[in-house]
């Protein structure tokens, strides 16, 4: 037995996305761009994704451009808007809980003259709508801020963003990173008054290598790259075809959402009244956040990565110490929630999927009942 959980990582790809990118692998395996059978065959299976995918965002196909995942998109959403937008003003307005595409992204802009403001959360990981009010400006360019974070599911109110950027009368780009938040609520960007928004496949079964960036219509980003036609020159390179397929057939394969979110619900709910069974086990995120992330204090001697470490060697039991891009470093979301040293040091992430079920939060609460007896604090 084993129990995966986690899916703000990756998910596992349904069977019917595997199969569709083993199909254009070996039968429709024509570059996109050319004009003879195969390539048209290919073409064809690109435009079938982007019309799936522009549909379940309430978009025109035109205003979708594939990427190889979240993090260029976000690249290409930030820079791309810095530099279309630099002559009308120099403030960038973000959180201090971003991905850190994000924050690397702006960080090198701030090396380049740019204001950076990075909005801080409170203890549970969330900003207010003050906060934004506050930090837009009449010289505010860009504010990219995240729908849903990564590691412990705060939702960033960034419907109001929007009404900060006309109350300021800003110039600036609305750019919202919805990763983590595609295929788990209704994403529309018209409706969350966003000029950019981020998707990536693997999040929601599908391949890892491909992602999308809205781009609402008559918004002007400056490339990143150079070199063809495809994208329409926003992201030129010959287009992962195979991978795109499998992202649009991931998008076909949602369930009702209503539905989703209420099992969702349950199997959290499930899992914190487990959890909080366990002596000095401490939840670190609120009620009000995600229902697909926990966030979990466990007092043992251990750190955090040998706790993810031994619970996947001794009990399959997959979750991750903080975001899978950081790689094991301190968690600077956990950080910025001033949670104290001895809490990041042994906090891990679970994370669920409509894959999930209780019998995977009864294989999890039972190993780390087990960890916690064995090498208590």
């Amino acid at each position: 037995m084993s129990a995966y959980l986690d899916n703000s990582a990756t998910t596992k790809p349904e069977e019917a996305v595997a199969k569709k990118v083993y199909q254009m692998l070996t039968e429709h395996f024509g570059n996109p761009s050319s004009f003879h059978k195969e390539g048209l065959d290919a073409n064809a299976e690109v435009r079938r994704a982007r019309e799936i995918i522009a549909k379940s965002l309430s978009c025109e196909n035109e205003e979708l451009f594939f990427t190889s995942g979240g993090t260029e998109a976000n690249n290409l959403a930030i820079f791309g808007s810095a530099m279309a937008n630099k002559r009308k003003g120099n403030r960038i307005v973000t959180t201090a809980i971003e991905h850190e595409s994000v924050l690397e992204s702006v960080a090198e802009l701030e090396k380049q003259g740019f204001e950076v403001i990075r909005l801080e959360p409170n203890s549970d990981g969330n900003i207010s709508e003050e906060q934004i009010f506050e930090a837009v400006n009449s010289d505010t360019i860009l504010v990219s801020m995240m729908y849903v974070n990564n590691e412990v599911g705060s939702i960033l109110p960034v419907k109001s963003i929007r009404k900060a950027v006309k109350k300021a009368k800003a110039p600036a780009l609305v750019h919202i990173d919805c990763v983590q938040a595609y295929g788990k609520y209704e994403i529309k960007p018209a409706k969350l008054g966003a000029d950019l928004v981020t998707i990536t496949a693997h999040k929601v079964h599908g391949p890892k290598g491909t992602g999308a960036l809205y781009i609402k219509k008559g918004t002007r980003i400056v490339p990143r790259t150079y070199g063809g036609e495809q994208e329409h020159k926003i992201r030129p390179g010959t287009e992962a075809s195979p991978l795109i397929a499998g992202f649009g057939e991931a998008v076909s394969l949602f369930p009702d959402l209503k539905e989703q979110t209420k099992a969702i619900h349950e199997l959290n709910s499930y899992a914190r009244a487990e959890l909080e069974k366990i002596y000095g086990v401490k939840i670190n995120n609120s009620t009000d956040s995600s229902d697909y992330i926990l966030n979990v204090y466990i007092p043992s001697f251990m750190t955090s990565q040998t706790i993810v470490q031994h619970l996947s060697s001794q009990y399959g039991v997959y979750v991750s110490n903080g975001s899978a891009c950081a790689k094991g470093k301190k968690s600077h979301v956990l950080t910025a929630m001033k949670l104290g040293d001895k809490v990041i040091e042994k906090s891990i992430r679970i994370s669920f999927s409509r894959m999930n079920t209780k019998a995977d939060v009864d294989e999890l609460t039972s190993a780390i009942r087990e960890t916690v007896e064995k090498y208590p604090l």
